[in-house]
């Protein structure tokens, strides 16, 4: 059995040479990052996180409850991930941010995200290690986006109100009309921010968000930081190439939404009951994996009925 130490180097290996690739190959293309390309990447990132849940089965101390625990979380995260990434379409379209320059800005909004993650995590584990009753405030925050998600009929981005957009209004000079990949020019003399800049900030404040929802999901499976980080981390360097796919797909996902709200329910509920019910990983998996696996066939199935 290879130790924990071990354990980090290889998902460092793994992770960070299928990210480079990925960057690498779709970065460098023109134009967008096509359906197909987009839809190839999503499933060697998927594929990457199995294989890395296999290896941890195999070959890790206390391996099979650790490899549950790390799909669970995957699972979740990668399901939750669906839904901010249609906040970031919007954002897009209301940034109107071309689709040869989305790559660019995602590829530094998921960098920044997975230092962001990372603190959260450590956190999270933190305050649950110093101050157990912490897990029922998780719990109600859940259920509180639960109630958010199925009660709101639809992504509503309000640019006016936003704190870093008012920060950097207030203290920069802003450059409108902008055609190009960098964040910051320079015209006489003057250092301008570019729309690309502030439409950065939007992913990462949506992001934000996104994570506090997210991180005491996976928290409620398992307090082991190596598997919520790993887990995390996986779900989020895949992003960049699921927003493509998705935005190619999004009929599909119509009532997937629904899905979403009833698994952030059963997990706020799960965190609330934590010192009373213990329920093994294996049905929450399974409750999850029926909970989108039914919302998603529902979507098919109104759309071929519309469409006939």
């Amino acid at each position: 059995m290879l130790d924990d130490l071990t354990f980090w180097i290889i998902f460092i290996v793994i992770a960070l040479s299928i990210f480079v690739v990925d960057i690498y190959v779709t970065d460098n293309r023109k134009g967008k990052i096509k359906l197909k390309n987009s839809l190839t990447w999503s499933g060697i990132w998927i594929g990457t996180a199995l294989f890395f849940c296999l290896l941890i089965f195999f070959f890790k101390v206390d391996g099979h409850k650790q490899a549950l625990d790390f799909l669970t979380g995957y699972i979740i995260e990668e399901s939750l991930s669906v839904d901010n990434l249609f906040v970031f379409l919007i954002i897009f379209k209301m940034m109107g941010i071309t689709e040869t320059n989305q790559p660019h800005i995602l590829k530094w909004g998921i960098l920044s995200a997975i230092v962001m993650r990372i603190v959260f995590i450590l956190a999270g584990v933190a305050l649950l290690n110093v101050f157990h009753p912490i897990i029922y405030i998780f719990g109600l925050v859940l259920l509180y986006a639960a109630y958010k998600m199925i009660s709101s009929s639809e992504i509503q981005i309000d640019l006016d109100n936003n704190f870093l957009i008012k920060f950097v209004r207030k203290r920069f000079n802003i450059l409108t009309k902008y055609e190009g990949k960098k964040f910051f020019v320079k015209e006489n003399g003057k250092l301008f921010i570019t729309p690309l800049f502030l439409t950065l900030l939007l992913v990462e404040s949506a992001d934000l968000i996104f994570a506090i929802d997210s991180i005491p999901a996976v928290l409620a499976i398992t307090h082991n930081p190596f598997v919520v980080i790993t887990s995390n981390i996986f779900a989020v360097m895949g992003l960049r190439t699921l927003y493509f796919a998705l935005s190619g797909l999004a009929d599909l996902f119509v009532y997937l939404k629904y899905g979403i709200a009833l698994i952030l329910f059963y997990i706020g509920v799960k965190m609330l009951l934590y010192d009373l019910v213990h329920i093994e990983t294996i049905y929450s998996l399974a409750f999850i994996l029926i909970c989108l696996t039914t919302t998603i066939l529902i979507s098919l199935y109104k759309r071929k009925k519309f469409t006939s």
